[in-house]
């Protein structure tokens, strides 16, 4: 007896069953935790997703008001309930597991009952007595899962890209204070990991810079798709079950809540089955997660050695980096940083597949879409801040060694090629090779130029940028 007072007693179509007698959810959330057992992330473990459907509801509960079918007392309740619930309350009141059969219907139902439940406390009655607030007749009113669930999937995604982006300008404002910091350390570029021509250290930075940039702006783009929702198709776009005029109330009340420009879909229909901003949202997240994967591999090489390697940057010491070989330091964090980047691009995958087997007027596959998504934006961010902070804020120019390989690079030739010719600064080079000369000195011994002319043409602000010098030799005579 004592044991049953822990919980109450509530029924659905396949029969009864206990609840935890405080739970803010019902017999719908305890079927889902009982049946999914899955990833074990929880919807709790994803607060912004939370807010997007107290947004949603709250949304839903003051256009059903203003349409004159939902009562003054309920709605200011349901109301109450949202807002805390999007100030952060009540997180742990949503266990369930973020990937489930039943295309959301596990995570709305969870929502309605905790909100119901809430509502229920704020008009001071007994929790799980949803004759005075029903999650299903009140909270769910005028909606289907399969225009909640997404619309509120939608608008989470949304919040939560307000952290990757601030990461991102946080990288990019990294990259443009090495840049800065740089821009007068000469280096030899490299094509097809052989030495090219020589540029400026902080050119390097300045080029990973751009690249953050492009797609931060592209995040920014594809995330205005994820503003078009499908709120008032309830189940399969028809709107079946809501009150007239819904749609067009529940979308107005959305942006002036949120001060969001969001808008609706222009075929429900259409909508209810398409997850394609969630395709091209993704998309957008690989191509971010295909650049730092570039940036950290070149971070890699150039900071590989500390003798035998490239040596031209070096890396902050993170860790010790071997349990057999002393003084061994490994470049952990772009490391990491690139096996993040893997696991994004493998839940793209996830996320191509699942938009794929949309089926007939619906996608039931949404949830691992969503969760994965979730899980994407979570890495990229957490990543993004530990290559800043432990990596790219503390990089070092090796200087010597910098200006060491550009004066010993053979295609250093390549400077000199406007002014004596393809043939001629070819067999310099491969004289270079041959004698294990520098290029400067062959020159001189050679006489090819005068020292005051190669002097000229290897300033380094003439070699990072087209120059035209006023070099006077007779081309001709040395191609022959």
């Amino acid at each position: 007896m004592e044991e049953k007072q822990k919980f109450r007693e509530e029924s659905d179509l396949i029969g009864n069953k206990l609840i935890p007698i405080n739970a803010l959810y019902g017999i719908n959330t305890q079927r889902a935790i009982e049946n999914f057992h899955i990833s074990e992330k929880t919807m709790s473990e994803y607060p912004n997703l939370i807010k997007g459907f107290a947004i949603i509801k709250k949304a839903a509960a003051q256009a059903n008001n203003s349409l004159g079918i939902l009562s003054d007392e309920k709605t200011k309740a349901i109301v109450q309930a949202c807002e805390e619930i999007y100030s952060g309350k009540y997180q742990d009141q949503f266990p369930l597991d973020m990937i489930q059969g039943g295309a959301g219907t596990s995570c709305n139902m969870c929502v309605n009952e905790v909100i119901s439940n809430r509502a229920l406390q704020i008009m001071g009655k007994p929790l799980g007595d949803y004759h005075d607030c029903n999650p299903y007749d009140d909270v769910n009113q005028s909606q289907s899962t399969n225009d909640a669930y997404p619309s509120a999937c939608k608008l989470g995604i949304y919040l939560e890209t307000s952290d990757l982006l601030k990461s991102m300008e946080k990288l990019i404002l990294s990259f443009d204070q090495k840049k800065e910091e740089f821009k007068n350390v000469l280096k030899i570029g490299r094509t097809q990991l052989q030495d090219a021509v020589p540029m400026t250290l902080g050119q390097t930075f300045g080029a990973y810079a751009s690249s953050i940039k492009e797609e931060l702006k592209l995040i920014k783009e594809v995330s205005k798709k994820l503003l078009i929702l499908n709120m008032g198709a309830t189940a399969i776009g028809t709107g079946i079950c809501s009150e007239p005029g819904y749609c067009g109330k529940v979308i107005e009340i959305l942006k002036k809540n949120t001060g969001l420009d969001i808008s609706i879909s222009e075929d429900l229909i259409f909508a209810t089955s398409d997850t394609s901003a969630l395709v091209h949202y993704s998309g957008a997240l690989k191509s971010l997660s295909l650049k730092l994967i570039k940036i950290c591999n070149d971070l890699r090489l150039l900071s590989s050695g500390p003798r035998c390697g490239f040596g031209e940057i070096n890396l902050p010491k993170a860790q010790p980096g071997s349990s057999i070989m002393p003084g061994k330091i490994n470049p952990v964090i772009p490391e990491v940083v690139g096996q993040i980047c893997y696991k994004v691009i493998g839940n793209d995958t996830t996320v191509m597949l699942g938009s794929e087997n949309a089926q007939l007027e619906l996608n039931v596959f949404e949830p691992v879409m969503v969760y994965s998504i979730f899980e994407s934006i979570k890495l990229l961010t957490n990543g993004i801040n530990t290559l800043v902070d432990k990596c790219v804020n503390g990089i070092e120019a090796n200087l010597k060694h910098c200006e060491k390989l550009v004066r010993d690079s053979t295609t250093l030739v390549t400077a000199f090629n406007p002014y004596i010719g393809y043939k001629a600064s070819t067999k310099l080079s491969d004289e270079c090779f041959e004698t294990e000369k520098g290029i400067y000195d062959l020159i001189l011994e050679k006489k090819v130029l005068s020292k005051e002319q190669v002097d000229l043409i290897l300033k380094p602000e003439n070699l990072i940028k087209p120059v035209k010098l006023d070099i006077n030799i007779n081309k001709n005579k040395e191609n022959k």
